[in-house]
């Protein structure tokens, strides 16, 4: 049974009261995000300069960038990027697709997305389609390693312990993508996820951008 936005704004807030405060913390791993980000943006811009010309390329008339409402930290809707990888009227599709989900839980996964195009599919296999959420980082709506930020459908479907999922910044990566990522289920995501949140520092969070970079280059687990 889905929850108005408003229900789910209070749940979110009431599980936040729960939480221990971190923010002497907090500030360093934003400083963190934002330096990562910049010298990333350098690096991987001819990667993305060439992906916004192979998007173009295979379909003239449609965008280089998608953007999706997702929420964030304490409920926070915002709009996350993304180079676009399916055609231009997948949401429309979606519906026909829901009942072909292949995982359980509040996400909705398909090996065989007919949503997707050529270039989609190799730019999804090696999460390039993720690039322009360092846009996201540097605006403050996402940090580099965090839960993944859910769709608001998804949310109204979540149970009281997933709520704690947005008690922190949402992040590019994290637990979940480096531990089978489309091949892990809603309930072993949202443990992932916890864990995460129980563990987070300085340390950890370069662990996971380590294990995301060789992730990335196996290109595995990813659809």
């Amino acid at each position: 049974m889905s929850m108005p936005l408003r229900e789910l704004e209070l749940e979110v807030q009431r599980q936040r009261a729960q939480e221990p405060s971190l923010d002497r913390t907090e500030w360093s791993k934003r400083a963190f995000d934002i330096v990562m980000v910049l010298v990333g943006i350098v690096l991987v811009s001819p990667i993305m300069l060439a992906t916004a010309l192979m998007i173009k390329l295979e379909d003239p008339r449609g965008p280089i960038l998608f953007s999706q409402t997702r929420i964030g930290k304490n409920g926070r809707m915002f709009k996350m990027y993304k180079f676009r990888s399916m055609v231009t009227n997948a949401e429309e599709l979606f519906q026909e697709l829901a009942a072909t989900n292949e995982v359980s839980g509040a996400m909705f996964k398909m090996r065989d997305d007919p949503r997707v195009t050529r270039v989609g599919k190799f730019i999804r296999k090696t999460s390039i389609d993720e690039l322009p959420q360092f846009f996201n980082v540097l605006r403050g709506e996402m940090s580099l390693v965090g839960p993944r930020p859910p769709l608001l459908r998804e949310v109204a479907l979540y149970r009281e312990r997933d709520f704690q999922r947005l008690t922190v910044v949402p992040g590019c990566t994290g637990l979940w993508q480096v531990s089978g990522r489309s091949t892990v289920g809603f309930e072993e995501m949202v443990e992932l996820d916890l864990a995460y949140i129980r563990k987070r520092g300085f340390w950890y969070d370069l662990r996971i951008i380590a294990r995301t970079l060789w992730v990335m280059v196996r290109s595995r687990n990813a659809f």
